[in-house]
């Protein structure tokens, strides 16, 4: 009993001792953290807050089908700024140093702050808007622009009695705010700063409080407003935006506006990265690194050609300045046009222009809601016009195949048409006469209005508007753009939704020379020039040739053509061939041929001495206005093996044939002809050149 004792005695000793040496363990290791080296700890404790920031991932290029970037990305300098625990007037205070650093160098912060001052005003033009703007921020729904202002003013505590000065500060406090920034959410202030900023800004960062420069990819467009209208521009995610895509963007993040951008944004957006930021308690930045890699968004190849695409924009625009400069003899007040050019055989667009256009880089800086010039509209897809006499071919069409007329019929042309309302051909305007007997084919090269009067007359609206339809027009072609209007072909059917009830002949004689109520798209018009080119297949229009994810894969065109029918919410409209015979498209083709080869056609003077083959039709259309008209020009080439159709639009031109000096251009450029001689050299080990 007694050694049993004595042993517990001696285990009970042994861990007293035990926890009296943990315990004086334990207060040596208290003193060595909290005396010794407390001050070192808490320096270091103060400097690992570690807050997340966003990498922004490189978004997808744009090329051209050659390869050329149309469209890239540059690094550039942002602002970031996290939420830090200093005073109102102290955050205030660094907006406004930060301010003076950014205008010193003329550079700019974000601003979505919807007011103005000097004098005041709401940005917004809908009153439902800005009364939702009011009820978001806590404002009465009937204050004023000054009002709210003041209200806002008062809740970020802002104290600059300059209201220009104060609007500034209270624009980037509105930022942060609207943006819900923290302690480890950053919100982006001020986008693509100069180098000078940046180095500023890092400079004097300690008295920047929680802001941070950081390196961000910012869209470049190489080619200033080459295809303006074809790539579109971006800009900062609205509150609609964000909205249905909350998933998968921030708050102040850039999106797609318009043209490919917005129409391929889901691809061209890449996927953001990681970075962790090291912070002390004052905001200054002690260290950073990347957690998780950001990986850039899929490149988008266009079917568009760059070269192709610049002489065709130079054209337009050299050739509406000459046409209102007079320089074809009297001067017209031209001011707008496009241009399209597409493979007979694929429906690729090559190029497609729009004049005037813009700088889509410096959208958000340049934009003008007043603009009355349309500058910002994709003509080549949204302007509906009257064809004129390039839809005689359409009539040639319907009249030789449903056997009206043979390619050998002869019309005599006495002047003034005996039915209708007395229509007479604008030779007989002209000349006082009519151009006498002619077959089709001399009926398109003369463009004889008197012949296709009465061929519309033999046929009735019905047969033309159904031929219309059979090349497409007044259908969408489904290309990969959002804005492509339908057109309009004229027909009872039409006549009937507007009111106009009763269809008289006179009618008939007006649409069958392109006018009534006929109203087409420049690319609705390639399309129909291109089935005409190649014996009349139909051609399934595109502007994409490929998305190339990063990995260097490459989407389906299937899984392409169900995007853009989800997103853009048209297809091609037309799914059928033209079932017409080969020898009456020939008569209609030698016809065009004649319009560009032959003297008395209307382009002669433009082509007389080109040495490719070209088919062509001018068309001067009238818009309702005494003494206005729309010129086009529409033609394929080369005449025998068709490659790619040329359709130009000159709003106002006064003459169709005013237009075909652009044609002429593109078509030089398309087949070399503007390449300089290249002269073997054979001391050169191995060399390939090769010359479309």
């Amino acid at each position: 009993m007694g050694e049993s004792r004595s042993g517990e005695r001696i285990r009970y000793n042994i861990l007293t001792t035990i926890v009296y040496i943990a315990g004086i363990i334990l207060l040596l290791q208290l003193f060595n953290l909290q005396i010794i080296h407390g001050e070192e700890y808490r320096e270091t404790s103060n400097s690992r807050l570690t807050r997340e920031s966003v990498v922004k991932a490189a978004r997808g290029s744009i090329k051209d089908r050659t390869g050329i970037e149309l469209v890239g990305t540059e690094t550039g300098y942002s602002v970031e700024i996290y939420n830090t625990k200093v005073s109102d007037a102290e955050l205030n205070e660094s907006i406004k140093r930060f301010i003076e650093i950014l205008e010193s160098n003329e550079d700019k912060f974000v601003d979505n702050l919807p007011i103005e001052v000097e004098p005041f005003k709401f940005k917004y033009e809908d009153e439902n808007e800005q009364k939702e703007w009011k009820k978001t921020y806590g404002i009465d729904e009937n204050a004023s622009a000054e009002q709210a202002f003041n209200a806002l003013k008062e809740e970020y505590e802002v104290t600059e009695e300059d209201n220009a000065l104060a609007r500034k500060i209270i624009a980037v406090r509105y930022e942060i705010s609207r943006n819900g920034y923290s302690n480890t959410r950053s919100v982006v202030i001020a986008r693509d700063i100069s180098n000078t900023s940046a180095v500023q800004i890092r400079e004097q960062n300690a008295k920047l409080a929680g802001m941070n420069v950081i390196t961000e990819p910012v869209v470049s467009y190489t080619s200033g407003s080459l295809a303006s209208h074809v790539l579109g521009f971006v800009g900062a995610i609205n509150e609609e935006e964000y909205a249905t895509r909350k998933d998968t963007y921030r708050s102040d993040d850039i999106i797609g506006k318009d043209g490919i951008q917005k129409v391929f944004e889901e691809y061209l957006k890449g996927t953001d990265g990681i970075k962790q930021v090291d912070m002390n308690v004052d905001g200054a930045i002690t260290n950073e690194y990347i957690s998780e890699e950001a990986v850039a968004g899929s490149d988008v190849i266009l079917t568009i050609d760059a070269n192709l695409q610049k002489v065709a924009e130079d054209a337009l625009k050299q050739n509406i300045e000459d046409i209102a400069a007079g320089k074809y003899g009297e001067k017209y007040d031209a001011e707008a046009g496009a241009v399209v050019v597409m493979n007979v055989n694929t429906g690729e667009v090559l190029a497609m222009a729009s004049y005037p256009d813009y700088n889509p880089e410096k959208y958000s800086e340049e934009y003008d809601a007043n603009d009355e010039t349309g500058k910002y509209v994709n003509r080549a897809i949204s302007t509906e016009k009257a064809p004129g006499s390039t839809f005689k071919m359409v009539v040639a069409s319907a009249a030789l195949d449903t056997g009206e007329i043979t390619p050998s019929t002869r019309i005599n042309d006495s002047g003034i048409y005996p039915y209708g309302d007395g229509q007479a051909c604008w030779y007989y305007r002209s000349y006082g006469v009519g151009h006498g007997y002619l077959n089709l084919t001399q009926a398109i090269k003369y463009s004889c209005n008197y012949f296709f009067y009465d061929l519309g007359y033999r046929m009735g609206i019905d047969t033309i508007s159904k031929y219309a339809s059979y090349y497409g027009l007044g259908k969408r072609t489904g290309i990969e753009l959002i804005g492509e209007t339908d057109g309009i072909v004229a027909s009872r059917e039409y006549a009937n939704s507007i009111g106009y009830n009763t269809w008289y002949p006179a009618d008939t004689l007006s649409a069958a020379i392109g006018q009534s109520f006929n109203q087409f798209t420049p690319i609705q018009m390639a399309r129909y020039i291109s089935m005409v080119a190649n014996g009349g297949k139909n051609v399934d229009v595109s502007i994409i040739k490929s998305i190339v994810n990063p990995d260097g894969t490459e989407v389906s065109k299937e899984e392409i053509e169900s995007f853009v029918k989800d997103t853009v919410g048209t297809e091609n409209e037309l799914t059928e061939d033209l079932d017409i015979s080969e020898e009456n498209l020939d008569a209609i083709r030698r016809g065009m041929k004649g319009v560009t080869s032959e003297p008395g056609g209307t382009a002669y003077s433009t082509f007389a001495d080109f040495d490719i083959d070209i088919a062509g039709k001018t068309g001067s259309a009238q818009t309702g206005v005494e003494g206005e008209a729309d010129g086009w020009f529409v033609g394929f080439a080369p005449f025998d093996e068709p490659e790619i159709a040329v359709v130009v639009l000159v709003e106002k031109a006064g003459s169709g044939g005013y237009t075909a000096d652009v044609a002429r251009a593109i078509m030089e450029e398309y087949f070399g002809m503007n390449s300089e001689e290249i002269t073997e050299d054979k001391s050169a080990e191995s060399s390939i050149e090769s010359v479309r």
